[in-house]
């Protein structure tokens, strides 16, 4: 094992008690959706166990996803089997674009206003949309990404500069609380980065860092806002973590396609090999 590989679990385990239900959750967006998107328990215990999680800790966070309608559970002899449900595919679609897409576009320089008309179930579908809050009843994109529908006015504004424009940004979204966990996020993969470079670990090394790497990254992006660069502070930490994870991704995800290729196993046999959208993955 990589030396720097070690650290990085014990960083995983610093949080208590361990999520191992999110892990999960993190193995099957990454690496069994585009493959199928079934897995059997004994492969899955295979890769948890790299992580240092108990089997029976693995056991107890499927039954909890499996009864919140997350996950669906079969069996075949003495293996059990495992695809995410409907509801939980929807889920892991959106945020697979947030995770691996694009950067955010240009700004036009004109922010979407949203003026909610009393209380109505807008806000927090406009929150999902990706939409701010500049008051109560005041809601701000940097594009108009929802339709206002009934009990909301729609107005548009165009800062007379970048500063006031960023000024409402930080008002609007969480810009700080993001850029702190882009620098953690930064800050702990750093000596992986630097050493992916030359070395790019094998075998289930290499699945373990992709994940980890990830369920870590992950925690950053899905609370960004994913604002035009014309609206983030001119330091943002964003651009930074993004190239790092793409550049750790793309090292060691040729060695994790082989490991899953040549021990994962569905309800038929082999796990499916991956499709484009793997390759694709931090392309832009």
């Amino acid at each position: 094992m990589p030396d720097f590989l070690p650290p990085l679990i014990d960083h995983f385990h610093a949080r208590t008690p361990i999520r191992a239900g999110s892990l999960v959750v993190t193995v099957f967006g990454d690496a069994v959706v585009p493959r199928g998107g079934v897995l059997s328990l004994e492969s899955l215990l295979a890769i948890t166990r790299a992580f240092r999680i108990g089997d029976g800790v693995v056991r107890t966070a499927l039954s909890r996803l499996v009864a919140d309608g997350w996950f669906e559970r079969w069996k075949l002899g003495r293996n059990s089997f495992y695809r995410l449900t409907g509801t939980g595919a929807a889920a892991f679609a959106r945020a697979t674009a947030r995770i691996y897409g694009a950067p955010a576009p240009v700004w036009s320089g004109t922010f979407d206003l949203l003026l909610l008309d009393g209380p109505n179930d807008l806000r927090a579908e406009l929150t999902g949309a990706g939409y701010g809050s500049l008051a109560p009843d005041l809601m701000i994109g940097s594009r108009q990404a929802a339709e206002a529908g009934e009990g909301a006015l729609r107005l548009a504004a165009r800062p007379e500069d970048a500063a006031t424009a960023r000024r409402l940004a930080a008002r609007a979204w969480p810009v700080a609380e993001v850029a702190d966990r882009y620098a953690r996020f930064a800050a702990t993969f750093a000596a992986a980065g630097k050493a992916v470079a030359a070395h790019p670990p094998v075998g289930l090394d290499a699945l373990v860092l992709r994940i980890l790497l990830i369920h870590e990254y992950r925690r950053a992006v899905l609370k960004d806002p994913l604002l035009p660069a014309d609206l983030l502070p001119e330091d943002w930490p964003g651009a930074a973590a993004r190239d790092l994870c793409a550049t750790i991704y793309r090292a060691v995800a040729p060695a994790a396609e082989a490991w899953l290729d040549a021990n994962a196993t569905t309800d038929s046999g082999p796990l499916p090999p991956a499709g484009a959208e793997v390759a694709a993955r931090f392309a832009a």
